[in-house]
Parts: C-alpha cells; structure tokens; sequence
C-alpha cells in the first residue's frame, strides 16, 4: 500500500473538477487527462471525487485517493508500457454519507466543470422533490446542485456527461429543465441556467478492464515497487471528444493530450467509433469465433484474418460511413483500430462481443451495409460472408433452462442474444436457402427488406452453404473470390 507520504507525492490542486462516479473508465480517461495536464504545467486543478452507489468511500481515503493506471497496448505498432500514478482526487465523498458537503462544492466558484458517468441508466427522469434530502436519480442531484450554485454564486458551469448515449448532454439538459418545471424551481433560475450553464453532449472511447487478476497484479507490483488495491489497466488509445462552442476556459487541461477532442460537431467521432470499431466487432465476432479463435488478438496473430479484417474495414466499411469522410482519415483511424484489436495485454473474448448479436448488427452494421448499396451498388462481399457466419453462428443445436446454445467443433457455447428462440425456430429445416431467405426479409429485424439489396441474398447464401460444408475458417480465407 502506498499513500502521498511514502511516495513523496505532496503536491495538491485547488478544486477545479467535480466529478459523478468512481469508475474505471471516468478514472482511466477523465482523470488521467487532468493528471497529465497538472503534471505538464498545463493545468493545476483537482477533481471532487463523488460516489453515487454505495456509502463506503474507505478503499479511495486509504490511498489518499492515489492509484496507478497501468496503460499497456500498441501506438503505431509499438509497445507501450507505462505505470502512472494518478494525483489529481483532492477527495472522494458518497452521496449516501456527505450529501451536504457534496452540495457545498456548489459553493466553490472555481469549481467550473461537472463530468459524470453513472452508466446509461443514470441518464433518466425520476419525479422526485430535488430539494429535500439526497435525489434518487443522478440529473436529480445535479438538479440541486446547480440550484444551489444559483442561489450562492451564480458562477458558469460547464455539464459534459460521459454516458454511452448519442446526445448525452441534450439528454441530461432536458431531465434538468423538466426537474426545474416539476420542483417549482422557479424562472430566474430557469433564466440562469440558460444563460450561465452549458451542457456539451461528449463521447470517450478507451478500453479500462479494471483491475488486474492477481497473477498479473502480483507482477506489477514487484516492478512498481508498492501494492496498490485500486490499481487499473488501461489501453494506450484514449478518446474524449466533447461537442460545444467557446468552451475551452473550462477545459484547459485539453491541451495536454490530442486525445481531448473539442469541435462543434463530434458527429466523424461517433461514426468511426461505431463504423470502424464496433461494426467490425460486431462483423466478426461469430466468424472468428466459429474460425476456433477465442480471443481477439488472437486472431490479429493470424495473417489470413488479418488480412481479412483489413479489408472488411478499409474496403467496404469504411467508404460506407455516412459522413462522406476522405480517405485518409478512414485509413488513419483503421490503423489505430488494429493496434487496438492486436493489443497483446487485453484478453478480450470474442464470445463476450455475440452479446446481443442481433441487435447490434441492426445498430452498427445494417445501416453501413444499405449505405454501402446506396454509394456502390454492389454486394459487400467481406460483409456478407461475416453476416453468413452470423447466421450459423445462431443455430441453436440445444435449449436447456431457458438458455439457448450453438455448437462449434464439438463445444457449445450460449447464444446471449434476445432472438435466440426465433433463430432456433428459423434453423428448424437446417436449409441455408430458408434461414437466408427468412432472415433477410424479416423486416421485425432490421425494419428492412434486405432481400431486395441486388445479389445479397445468393451471396450470404452461397457463403452460408459453403460453411455448413467446408467450415468457417475455409470460406473466410478464400479472399481471392472477391469482386
């Protein structure tokens, strides 16, 4: 165990930052950029810590609140190995135990930006009287502190939720203003909020697995030289990108890291991270799987899905992304994605990728696939052969308990997704021409007709039929068929 004495750590930083949940993410992105910022020079500000589940804060105030992030992955196809310790958590405080001394923060003008991430269920509206006690609901505690910052010092303020939704910040601003409506909060501090308060949408893009198992641990903690309880991996990529005007005074610390992404418009920023990260994820994950491949790097490793992988991204996905974006920041962004799949430190599970499969292919593929068809006219044919393996991925060879399995090479595994029980009866006849024909037209899917997409059809079909004969892997590497 560490604290600021024994690691010869004393510097400290007025209150800058207040900041909704603990977690690893908020830790391993929001507070590392801040942290590196103060240690630049850049910045010299500290982040009011505050827990919104669960009243013990002990496991942060034994650690002076320090903790290390252990960034590990690739950068331009090199190794990156650094341990940071983290020094920027003046304090941490539970909103069930210091609510009051939460509220007072409000009081501090310097005190200028709220972040959160209390997940994407933290973002909605309960009915709830803001003003008595400690809110229930995140917008509900925010609610109050922004009525109290009225009623002290009317300093502005800057709101960037970090939650996983499109338009977290708009979002979050209309639970606001209906709480203001519902409390009786009155028009002068509806009036203030409007003019001193704004509220940036934001998207943050960074792998934090937590904390590491023990075997793992044990070693990091022979190089580092201490035992941290609250120590966390991270990857080297990191992304924040926050969507506002005339914004920077209250995110100074941005000038640290390339990273923190400041634009009018964050929209390019969402559409690679859906197109070209998670699409791809989405794509692949029944094909690399049914391929034997367990884990994602794993299949980095094999030069045939590499090479695979590749072109799926920068051949098809890429030029379909709705956005008309050039080339070179396609190609660009693509590179940096398959440092990240290939990342040697991360056990990441294919399997865990299959959960809701179907969902996510509507989400993240779909509508790349129907653009696709929009620009080129033609079938995908990358695409198609992983939307073939999607479909064996989801025959269901057994049920047992309510829970639906597949089987592959003599292992089964659980198909998690919501539309297993009408992929089994899909399945029913084990004809790749039906599964194919059904699938595609079922517009309860994918609120399309995917059959009329000219030549997908036969396309996933051949592909579906070769791999119910040669396999997977086969018909994955047969890449010279492409046109």
């Amino acid at each position: 165990m560490f604290n600021r004495t024994t690691k010869n750590i004393t510097s400290k930083y007025p209150e800058k930052v207040l900041q909704f949940g603990t977690g690893v993410l908020l830790r391993g992105l929001i507070d590392y950029f801040i942290d590196k910022a103060n240690k630049n020079g850049i910045y010299n500000g500290s982040v009011v810590m505050v827990k919104t589940t669960g009243p013990d804060v002990s496991e942060f105030t034994n650690q002076d609140n320090l903790y290390t992030i252990s960034v590990r992955g690739l950068e331009n196809g090199q190794a990156i190995e650094e341990d940071i310790i983290v020094d920027c958590i003046s304090r941490t405080l539970s909103t069930k135990t210091n609510w009051e001394e939460i509220l007072k923060t409000a009081e501090n003008p310097e005190i200028q930006l709220v972040v959160s991430n209390t997940t994407e269920a933290g973002l909605q509206y309960v009915e709830e009287n803001v003003l008595v006690g400690c809110p229930e609901s995140f917008p509900g505690k925010l609610t109050a502190w922004l009525h109290n910052r009225f009623m002290t010092n009317q300093a502005e303020t800057l709101v960037v939720p970090t939650e996983l939704i499109v338009n977290n910040g708009v979002i979050l601003k209309e639970i606001v203003y209906k709480h203001v409506i519902a409390n009786n909060l009155g028009n002068e501090f509806s009036s203030w909020l409007n003019q001193k308060v704004k509220f940036c949408s934001s998207l943050v893009d960074r792998i934090v697995p937590g904390k590491p198992n023990q075997e793992e641990a044990d070693k990091l903690f022979e190089k580092i030289g201490y035992n941290d309880n609250l120590i966390i991996k991270a990857e080297v990529y990191r992304l924040w990108a926050i969507e506002g005007e005339n914004i920077e005074d209250f995110l100074e610390f941005a000038e640290a890291d390339n990273g923190v992404k400041i634009a009018k418009n964050i929209d390019k920023y969402r559409e690679l991270k859906l197109r070209l990260l998670n699409a791809p994820h989405t794509l692949l994950c029944g094909m690399a799987y049914l391929s034997g491949f367990r884990l994602v790097k794993d299949a980095l490793n094999d030069e045939m899905m590499e090479k695979y992988i590749t072109i799926l991204m920068l051949t098809e996905l890429g030029p379909a992304i709705p956005l008309n974006l050039d080339q070179k920041t396609t190609h660009r962004y693509g590179r940096e994605v398959m440092d990240r799949f290939r990342n040697p430190y991360l056990e990441h599970q294919w399997l865990s990728i299959t959960l809701q499969y179907t969902l996510k292919m509507k989400s993240r593929a779909i509508p790349l696939l129907l653009n696709y068809y929009n620009t080129f006219d033609s079938v995908p044919q990358y695409f198609a052969r992983c939307f073939a393996a999607y479909l064996l991925f989801m025959k269901v060879t057994k049920e047992e308990n309510g829970k639906f399995y597949g089987e592959s090479e003599g292992e089964s595994y659980l198909i998690n997704c919501d539309f297993a029980p009408y992929f089994k009866g899909v399945w029913e006849h084990d004809s790749a021409h039906e599964v194919v024909s059904n699938v595609l037209k079922n517009k309860d899917l994918w609120e399309y007709d995917l059959t009329t997409l000219k030549g997908f059809e036969s396309n996933v079909e051949n592909h579906l039929s070769n791999m119910m004969i040669c396999g997977v892997k086969d018909v994955a590497s047969a890449l010279n068929v492409y046109a």
